[in-house]
């Protein structure tokens, strides 16, 4: 069982997750990078699949790097870029390493990323997805075909609590809950009161307690990242307020941490809210202080292999 099905499973301690940079050219030597600054502070980290519609390593390569770095993967899976087969063949690499951690998503359209003639795939949408994931977690590949032993795994999904339509993004929690999922990782949400009625509205379904939400926040050094994602991804609404708090500030880059610090409080108190996921933009020490302010400690094992720089757990 994984540390995160574990905690949200059989504690009612707060998870703690957060996005792996992507990687491209001298990946390793990022990668290794990348996880000391992550390590002990989460309790997963994702491997995106070619995330925001840009390609990179692979989502089964980065999650592999993850685990053999002490880090525990989570593994995402778009709809966008693969059919089922490939989807199924993801899941089952991955499985022999170890992962056990999967995130089920549509993924940005080819529109946002640097090569939009790319053809879509959509095979399945994301309910379809989880349940798929949901098969193969019961020992079955799609086509019925066993798989035994079943791989360990522990499903999840996203969503976007600050986009229309709201009333059925709580729809669409349900189908996924449905289908299997146990935890949902939601898109960044700059509107506070869209996730309380977001939050508000998966309790009144009576689904608080049974999917786990996981809000998420993004560090940033200044106005310019919150204009991009406002202007650029697909999804994101940055109310201008916002925006000006930071450009307006003698201290943009203080602003823009104090804001997302704002947010990451307001997250935790939401009903049906077991922790959060983290994006950071900066690379400077306010990961660190980030999670300190929210009360979290550093957890890292004095034991160090220093051949692959892994830690024991």
């Amino acid at each position: 069982m994984s540390t995160m099905e574990h905690k949200l499973t059989n504690t009612n301690e707060m998870v703690f997750t957060a996005e792996f940079h992507s990687l491209d050219g001298n990946g390793l030597e990022k990668a290794k990078k990348y996880a000391d600054r992550m390590r002990g502070w989460f309790d997963g980290v994702n491997a995106t699949d070619n995330t925001a519609a840009h390609a990179h390593a692979s989502n089964v390569a980065t999650a592999i790097a993850i685990k053999q770095l002490g880090l525990e993967p989570i593994m995402q899976i778009v709809c966008r870029d693969k059919n089922r087969l490939a989807q199924q063949a993801d899941i089952m690499g991955a499985s022999m390493f170890g992962v056990e951690n999967f995130v089920a998503l549509t993924g940005d359209d080819v529109t946002a990323g640097d090569e939009p003639e790319a053809r879509r795939v959509f095979d399945l949408d994301g309910p379809q997805l989880v349940r798929l994931m949901n098969t193969i977690k019961r020992g079955e590949y799609m086509s019925g075909r066993k798989i035994d032993p079943a791989p360990q795994m522990f499903i999840g999904a996203v969503e976007n609590p600050g986009a229309p339509p709201f009333e059925y993004r709580v729809e669409r929690v349900a189908k996924k809950y449905a289908a299997g999922a146990k935890f949902l990782q939601l898109q960044i949400c700059y509107h506070q009161d869209r996730l309380e009625r977001f939050c508000a509205g998966v309790k009144d379904a009576g689904l608080a307690g049974k999917i786990a939400i996981i809000p998420s926040v993004v560090l940033v050094k200044g106005p310019r990242p919150l204009n991009f994602m406002h202007n650029s991804v697909p999804g994101i609404d940055v109310p201008a307020e916002q925006i000006a708090r930071v450009e307006s500030a003698s201290d943009p880059a203080e602003a823009a941490y104090l804001q997302t610090l704002e947010f990451a409080q307001h997250a935790l108190l939401q009903p049906g809210v077991r922790g959060l996921h983290i994006t950071d933009f900066r690379n400077d020490e306010t990961l660190e202080r980030l999670m300190t302010d929210l009360g979290r400690v550093r957890q890292i094992s004095t034991t160090e292999v220093k051949d692959d720089h892994a830690y024991s757990a």
